[in-house]
């Protein structure tokens, strides 16, 4: 089986088995996500930066997520796209990971390339992405026998649609998911070319309790079509269509609530005039 290389690993996350295995245990240690652990969830949203900013929200999430009813296939929505870009599917193969390949679920993906258009992607031409690739070492690890199911949503109204069949499929060929939402929030500052608010300290918490919660405010109503909105008037995720998918898929599943257990921003470990968002929500 062909297996699409891991870009990230050793860099934005540790490349080698016990490393990685080592820092998810630290991640742990922290318990960001204990409070929902135990619970039979649906699905959640982590953000993608490197593992030193907000590993640890996306291992607790990721490992909340994964307790509860056994899993046949984690559908992974991400992708740095707007509202005019095609959707993207890997349709074949494996990914790489520290712990070994996580295969694709090649009959869903199929299955959903049949009903709808795709930039498919293969494990030797892809688009170079970290926003999946850095919740997967979490996958392989929490979910052991599970497939995969990677899909890049754009921010618009067909992504919903697209969600919306990917649970369909699931009941018609009976398979049990899981679903992963992966984006961060606000980027603010002079390196992403964003500071409405100026600088300093008013801009930071305009950030946390303005700006951020606001997308966090429309996840937590599980409304995707308010998600994507948001996102693309308030420049408040980098990847709205991939965490309204993920509502969307979750809703169609079965959730009906949210629950925020863990938000940061780059600064608590970077302080500095540019930085990002970060929040861990679950399904359930």
């Amino acid at each position: 089986m062909e297996t699409r290389q891991a870009l990230f690993a050793g860099s934005w996350y540790p490349g080698n088995p016990s490393d990685c295995e080592k820092t998810i245990q630290e991640y742990l240690k922290e318990g960001e996500a204990d409070q929902v652990t135990g619970k039979n969830l649906f699905g959640g949203i982590v953000p993608h930066a490197g593992w030193h900013f907000s590993g640890s929200i996306a291992g607790n999430v990721i490992h909340a997520v994964s307790k509860g009813d056994a899993t046949d296939t984690v559908v992974l929505y991400g992708m740095h796209l707007h509202a005019g870009s095609p959707a993207y599917l890997m349709a074949e193969g494996a990914w790489e990971t520290p712990f070994g390949p996580l295969e694709i679920d090649t009959e869903m993906a199929q299955e959903l390339a049949g009903r709808f258009e795709f930039q498919l992607e293969t494990p030797k031409r892809f688009t170079q992405d970290n926003t999946i690739e850095l919740q997967l070492p979490f996958v392989k690890y929490f979910f052991k026998d599970a497939k995969i199911l990677p899909i890049g949503a754009p921010p618009a109204d067909p992504s919903l649609n697209i969600a919306r069949a990917v649970a369909e499929i699931a009941a018609e060929k009976g398979r049990r998911l899981k679903v992963i939402g992966s984006t961060d929030l606000t980027h603010y500052g002079f390196n992403y070319g964003f500071t409405p608010k100026g600088t300093g300290t008013d801009a930071l918490n305009w950030v946390k309790y303005e700006n951020d919660r606001r997308f966090i405010d429309a996840l937590m109503a599980m409304d995707p079509p308010k998600v994507i909105a948001e996102g693309v008037e308030n420049h408040n995720a980098c990847c709205a269509g991939a965490a309204a998918s993920a509502v969307e898929t979750a809703r169609k599943l079965g959730a009906r609530k949210a629950e925020s257990v863990a938000y940061a921003t780059s600064y608590d470990k970077h302080p500095g005039d540019s930085f990002v968002g970060y929040v861990g929500i679950v399904f359930e």
